[in-house]
């Protein structure tokens, strides 16, 4: 029964290649970095301000939009990442394919982006604080 268990083992595992750097990304890799990317408190706070302007068939429309448009743009950053990895954010791409300057402005509004993000995130985590703290009021 051990010698089973032992053969188990191996077929399921491949050890030759441990430890090794490879350069692939899967489908789930992307899904799951685009998914964490980009729910937030920001999304549930300006999702009633859309349907309020839009209405729900405008939202929706407009929601599958933009979600075709970051789809795309994750897909060509993963073929981008996949076939140059390097250390660093994506302004490296841009200062690689495009200028040193357009990288530089691209690092410095995407720490904009997220400075001003952060304190939406803030915002939106103290109301939901204090609306769960009326509730049990």
């Amino acid at each position: 029964m051990v010698e089973n268990t032992s053969k188990l083992t191996s077929q399921n595992h491949n050890f030759e290649n441990e430890g090794e750097f490879q350069r692939k990304m899967t489908s789930r890799h992307l899904f799951m970095l685009s998914l964490g990317g980009v729910i937030g408190i920001g999304l549930f706070l300006s999702s009633g301000y859309t349907i309020g302007q839009a209405g729900s068939f405008g939202a929706i429309l407009s929601y599958l939009v933009e979600a075709i448009v970051v789809y795309l743009v994750m897909l060509s950053l993963g073929e981008l990442t996949v076939a140059m990895p390097v250390t660093g954010s994506f302004h490296t791409y841009a200062t690689k394919f495009i200028s040193s300057g357009t990288g530089f402005t691209i690092a410095w509004l995407y720490w904009l982006c997220w400075t001003v993000a952060l304190g939406t995130e803030f915002l939106g985590g103290r109301l939901a604080h204090a609306t769960l703290l009326s509730w049990s009021a």
